[in-house]
């Protein structure tokens, strides 16, 4: 995936000028931001790589107003570091944390184990500003946050790619820091237990921030929970995490940093194939439960919340192919929807992103044609492009 020219536009009237140049050459331009998830999608050679590493810092924060407006290629460590001096935080921890970009983020629709708590990118972007190839920069929502009458444009962009535009702006909601944050980790002999530890802390009226399963091939099922806010609130979450552990027999100790690694699990799975899944709920356990037995099988993270539930694959490339293949259609059949998040590199031409097209196939390439008529942007980056 080399390609034959690297620029750096200082600001996002270059950017867009940038776009232009390439749209009326006819040159194809792949976006990065720190890198963190070149993996996503089926990327062939581009001939342009266009970073938005200088189209960073903090533009507008009104701690009042709880909302942060950003440089699209602005680090999510700095974002958590500016905010923390002022007692605040922005709810999103997804995979990459410390390096990966806003602008990578909403891309990418990169969220983690928070977001049953406090929503995903989608619920929390306000505002954005994007370069597109015709150089113009493209305003929807705004910096507050009811702002929104009619479409709501700037959704679009969520999970695009960088298949629409450049996003050179993001304005976003933020909250307080919580007073406390505790969690604990248990652990369990059979997966029935695991889950239903972790449907009953789900439901429970005491809301928790995560709560995730993970199995690898040696180990036990792990279940990790986190609570944060207020004292009591927490202190009542953790001690009905407890008690369900307890009910099912498992063995609970403090959280410490497990989730860190939980979190991390895409950064991690580099060689064979990780597959993606979103699934009912209720489907979870049996899903894991299956994916176990798989021949390639080597290790599991479900957010239980979401229904998001993640599993590597090490073996032979048969076995890879094979597992991989069945594990894509366990979720079709319990109505849920999957794709490769990443697989080693010589397995890229065997084992297609989305082996099948996803619903709106033709509305979304009616948009990518509305937005990037000469198709320079991502080329093969999603299902549309």
């Amino acid at each position: 995936m080399a390609t034959v020219a690297r620029t750096i536009p200082a600001d996002p009237a270059e950017c867009a000028g940038l776009l232009v140049e390439a749209a009326g050459d006819r040159r194809t331009v792949r976006i990065i931001g720190s890198g963190t998830k070149s993996y996503l999608g089926d990327v062939g050679p581009t001939d342009v790589e266009l970073s938005t590493e200088r189209l960073a810092g903090v533009i507008d924060h009104v701690p009042a107003d709880l909302t942060v407006t950003l440089g699209a290629g602005t680090r999510m460590a700095d974002v958590a570091a500016a905010l923390a001096r002022v007692g605040q935080f922005l709810p999103l921890d997804p995979p990459h944390a410390d390096a990966a970009t806003i602008g990578g983020v909403i891309a990418a629709n990169s969220n983690g184990f928070w977001r049953a708590r406090y929503g995903g990118v989608r619920d929390l972007l306000i505002g954005t500003s994007t370069a597109l190839t015709d150089g113009t920069i493209a305003r929807a929502g705004g910096r507050v946050v009811k702002n929104v009458a009619g479409y709501d444009l700037d959704k679009l962009l969520v999970g695009s790619l960088g298949t629409l535009g450049v996003i050179v702006e993001a304005t976003l909601k933020v909250l307080p820091l919580p007073e406390k944050s505790d969690g604990l980790v248990a652990r369990f002999d059979r997966p029935a237990d695991a889950f239903g530890t972790a449907h009953a802390v789900v439901r429970a009226p005491s809301r928790v921030d995560a709560c995730v399963v993970e199995r690898s091939a040696e180990g036990s099922w792990i279940l990790a929970v986190q609570s944060r806010g207020g004292g009591p609130t927490v202190d009542r979450a953790l001690r009905d995490a407890r008690r369900e552990v307890s009910t099912r027999h498992g063995d609970a100790t403090d959280l410490g940093d497990d989730l860190r690694p939980m979190r991390e699990f895409p950064a991690r799975a580099i060689d064979g194939a990780l597959v993606r899944v979103s699934l009912p709920l209720a489907a979870s356990a049996a899903f894991a439960d299956s994916a176990v037995g798989l021949e390639s099988f080597a290790a599991l993270v479900v957010d239980v919340a979401s229904g998001i539930a993640r599993v590597h694959l090490v073996n032979d490339d048969d076995a890879v192919l094979r597992d991989a293949e069945a594990l894509l259609l366990a979720a079709r059949m319990v109505a849920g929807a999957g794709r490769i998040e990443r697989r080693a590199e010589h397995l890229r031409s065997r084992l297609l992103t989305w082996p099948n097209r996803p619903n709106g196939d033709f509305l979304m390439r009616r948009i990518k044609d509305a937005f990037d008529p000469a198709g320079i942007l991502e080329p093969g980056r999603s299902a549309f492009a």
